[in-house]
């Protein structure tokens, strides 16, 4: 690897945290509110729900692989929950264990059809989008489920010692899934399978099991997010989501996860969730419409993709 490609590796791999950085100076330094207390904690909420559904798309993209299907298994998890959160009626576990049990099938069934048909994650995860939007609308009969009981909005609206339940939730979820990929076998696996799948399986590793485990993984933790989303909103909506899985790819591609598998962190996710997070909120504050949101987004993705590109030319 010569320096210029080794350059461009080091500007990929840190670069996100250099331009965090400077975004939330510059910021600083244009609008005295960002970095007050009730701000940080707004742009912290915001990002919760974002950045546990890229903690799972990290996964799967490591792996090589991509699930679409993100924002169909928010609202399926979401409409499922909340089916069993009106007051009076079931204990708050109830809704959640339903809530989680949902995304965690929906993600096992992605994984068994992409293990069984050997068609292209892109491909079956497109089509269980449009099923999980079907289904969603079916469990709701195609409007929104709401009278929820008030423990069950507390997951998405209380605080606990003046911090937001959901960011509590998001630091828990950072924490298990980094251990996840950093600490266990499962975790080597994911980056030896999207390194080079056939090496990773001639060395032994049961490839299926790992792609299993990993779009299951993405199941459960769309599920948390759509759990976290309905109680926010009060509503289990069939219809939320919708777009959700771009903000949360986009977020695993910024913080550094390649999109030819084998490469990528939880912290680097985070932090590209948290960029995505602070360019709103910034906008908000400079009371720049938002539709410039989409427009810059798209840039830095781009940007992204080519570093990560450069990086591994002469390798």
């Amino acid at each position: 690897m010569n320096n210029s490609s080794s350059r461009f590796k080091a500007l990929n791999q840190y670069g996100i945290f250099l331009a965090f950085a400077l975004i939330c100076i510059a910021l600083a330094l244009s609008t005295p509110r960002f970095f007050t207390v009730p701000n940080l904690m707004i742009i912290g909420t915001q990002v919760s729900i974002n950045a546990l559904l890229a903690f799972g798309v990290t996964f799967v993209i490591i792996t090589g692989g991509i699930d679409l299907s993100l924002g169909s298994m928010v609202a399926v998890a979401g409409v499922t929950a909340a089916m069993f959160a009106h007051p009076d009626t079931y204990p708050l576990l109830v809704p959640l264990l339903t809530g989680l049990a949902a995304g965690v099938l929906f993600g096992a069934f992605n994984g068994f059809v992409i293990i069984k048909s050997k068609v292209p994650p892109f491909i079956v995860t497109l089509g269980t989008m449009t099923i999980g939007r079907g289904l969603a609308l079916i469990l709701s009969k195609g409007r929104p489920v709401s009278n929820l009981s008030d423990t069950f909005n507390f997951i998405g609206g209380g605080n606990v010692f003046g911090i937001p339940f959901p960011i509590i939730i998001l630091i828990i979820a950072f924490i298990v899934c980094s251990v996840i990929l950093n600490k266990t076998v499962l975790g080597r696996y994911m980056y030896a399978v999207g390194g080079n799948e056939q090496a990773a399986r001639a060395s032994g590793i049961n490839v299926s099991n790992v792609k299993m485990w990993v779009y299951t993984l993405c199941g459960l933790l769309s599920a948390v997010g759509g759990i976290l989303l309905t109680s926010r909103i009060t509503t289990g909506q069939p219809n939320a989501g919708a777009g959700f899985e771009l903000d949360a790819i986009a977020a695993a591609i910024i913080g550094g996860t390649s999109t030819s598998g084998g490469t990528g962190t939880m912290t680097g996710t985070l932090i590209g969730a948290l960029l995505i997070g602070v360019i709103s909120n910034s906008l908000d504050l400079l009371n720049v419409t938002s539709y410039y949101q989409q427009v810059v987004m798209g840039i830095i993705i781009i940007g992204a993709v080519v570093l990560d590109s450069m990086g591994k030319k002469d390798h």
